[in-house]
């Protein structure tokens, strides 16, 4: 199970796109500093803080050591006040005591308690006469009146030190919580006005697709220009090995034309027995040629540089022509396209691929011809021709759609055709050759 929990995460984040990529990225770093930030600063605060009070409580050592004297009966005195008023204010929190093995004197803000130590620790830590606890400096001096050292001991309530600390990091932590999030809009704009050139580059390959346009702009950051500019020269280099395989594809059908034109004339003079052998052959090469033609032209068309046009447009355009050359059958043609769909065929090809179900439509059905579409995603479309003619039994539908096969007997009910922008699925009709590639119970006869 934790193999498959981080085989899933692997994948997850092989998806993430770029921008968000880097936007988490630099989320968590910012969350690591700021974090990192907000621990330590109070900490080197509170350090700064203690080390400027011992600075401080030193400066009264001194001044207590300079004072400090042996009056005529022997007892430890101070020749003059201290400068702190602190030291004469009862319970003030700053505080002194000196003490020799004999006597301990204390300023008069001890009042009548002394200064005391708790734990065993190496360092004791003092508490004053509020029981709170102080920061302390101690010294100890030798007097000539004093056979033994003299200690002195000054200390401060740490609680104030702490107060200053929970103010500061409380506003510490919002400090660094508005620049993070303002490091963070910084980083989202930078990201995506960075980013901005990519989006343009698949904006314009949409629009390629679409025909919109037939190269990218070339208006791009150095770190870009030249993937476009390769991107450009691979597009036209394929357009143009397109554009010659088109045309070496119309130079093999008028080369082939004349020959096989020779040999159908020859036919005529041949006997019965003859001709009915080698006409079906004939029939069958013109039928390869016809069809493998078609498949290069349409090749040729699915260019890199996509072309487009409209189903509706030109079945319009087809059914105003076949109604004028089948006027007599009197065919109603209903067109149920959508006149904003799209595909990815040149106009001519188009008109070759449906004229011919169209023809074959008009000629075979009674009175009514239905086309219409059905989407099968976001890139592929069923173009659907119908008619109500008799149609081909189910049992001869291999024999149909044969490639090369001519079907002259019967009539197909319903052909679909699936184009797609990306991937060719075609039906191609040549000399009534069919290749089949999409079918429904092969046809499908309607009353």
């Amino acid at each position: 199970m934790p193999n498959l929990s981080k085989e899933r995460l692997r994948k997850g984040v092989k998806k993430l796109s770029l921008k968000t990529r880097l936007l988490l990225a630099a989320t968590l770093w910012l969350s690591a500093m700021t974090i990192a930030a907000g621990v330590s600063i109070p900490g080197l605060v509170r350090d700064y803080l203690i080390s400027d009070l011992e600075v401080q409580l030193g400066h009264a050592m001194d001044e207590i050591a300079a004072n400090l004297e042996v009056d005529d009966k022997g007892q430890l005195i101070l020749s003059a006040q201290l400068s702190d008023p602190r030291f004469n204010q009862p319970y003030s929190g700053l505080y002194w005591q000196i003490e020799t093995k004999k006597d301990i004197q204390r300023s008069r803000s001890l009042w009548d308690q002394t200064l005391r130590t708790k734990g065993k620790d190496k360092k004791p830590h003092y508490f004053g006469a509020k029981d709170e606890k102080l920061i302390t400096i101690k010294r100890t001096l030798f007097l000539p009146e004093v056979s033994d050292g003299v200690t002195i001991i000054i200390g401060q309530d740490e609680d104030p030190i702490d107060d200053t600390l929970e103010s500061l990091t409380g506003e510490l932590w919002l400090i660094l919580g508005v620049m993070v999030f303002g490091i963070l809009a910084l980083i989202i704009g930078q990201v995506s006005w960075s980013l901005r050139p990519l989006g343009k580059m698949q904006r314009e390959l949409q629009s390629l697709r679409a025909a919109e346009q037939h190269s990218l702009d070339e208006q791009y950051p150095k770190e870009i220009a030249p993937l476009v500019k390769d991107l450009n020269a691979l597009l036209f280099h394929y357009q143009e090995l397109l554009e010659r395989a088109r045309h070496h594809a119309g130079n093999l059908s008028h080369a082939l034309k004349t020959p096989l034109s020779v040999l159908k004339n020859e036919l005529e003079s041949l006997s019965d027995e003859d001709r009915a052998k080698l006409e079906p052959q004939l029939a069958q090469i013109q039928a390869q040629i016809d069809y493998h033609l078609g498949r290069a032209r349409m090749a040729g068309a699915m260019n890199i540089l996509a072309v487009k046009s409209s189903p509706s447009e030109r079945v319009d355009a087809i059914s105003l022509a076949f109604d004028k050359v089948f006027a007599e059958r009197e065919i109603a043609l209903i067109s149920e396209l959508d006149t904003d769909l799209e595909v990815a065929v040149e106009k001519a090809d188009l008109d070759e691929m449906l004229g011919n179900l169209l023809e074959n439509a008009y000629k075979w059905g009674k009175s009514i011809i239905r086309v219409h579409s059905n989407d099968i995603d976001d890139s592929e479309v069923e173009l659907i021709i119908e008619d109500d003619g008799p149609g081909i039994p189910v049992e001869q539908c291999r024999e149909v759609t044969k490639r090369g096969v001519r079907w002259m007997k019967a009539r197909l009910a319903q052909v679909l055709v699936s184009i797609s922008s990306l991937k060719w699925h075609t039906v191609i009709v040549a000399n009534w050759s069919l290749e089949r590639v999409k079918w429904v119970d092969c046809a499908q006869f309607l009353s």
